[in-house]
């Protein structure tokens, strides 16, 4: 997964997870109304064998939060969930769960103090 940033036109890469997140959106949706994923799958599903729950690295935010509403306080540590989308002037982002204000970048000192 990678991160956007948001601009006036987005390209073809945008519009691809857009239809990806929005297929999965919609799959959700019906679990939720209590259908199937038998009733769901359009033909008939790929099989995964001997499988394993992997993990992949994926972009975040790291930084102090100020105003979260699930880590509440001041310049609290945290790291965000997964970042989809960045504003070009850097003052905004969106990650999976919600949208950021962007403060100051933090610098090489910043990490190690």
């Amino acid at each position: 997964m990678m991160a956007f940033s948001i601009r006036k036109q987005q390209g073809p890469a945008f519009a691809f997870q857009l239809a990806r997140l929005s297929a999965l959106v919609a799959d959700m949706e019906a679990i939720g109304r209590g259908l199937a994923p038998e009733g769901l799958v359009e033909g008939e599903a790929p099989l995964l064998d001997r499988w394993i729950l992997g993990r992949l690295p994926v972009p975040c935010l790291v930084g102090l939060s100020t105003g979260h509403p699930r880590v509440p306080g001041e310049n609290r540590p945290i790291g965000t969930s997964d970042v989809w989308l960045i504003s070009e002037d850097r003052g905004w982002a969106r990650t999976l769960s919600r949208w950021y204000r962007l403060g100051r970048p933090a610098g090489h000192d910043d990490l190690h103090s």
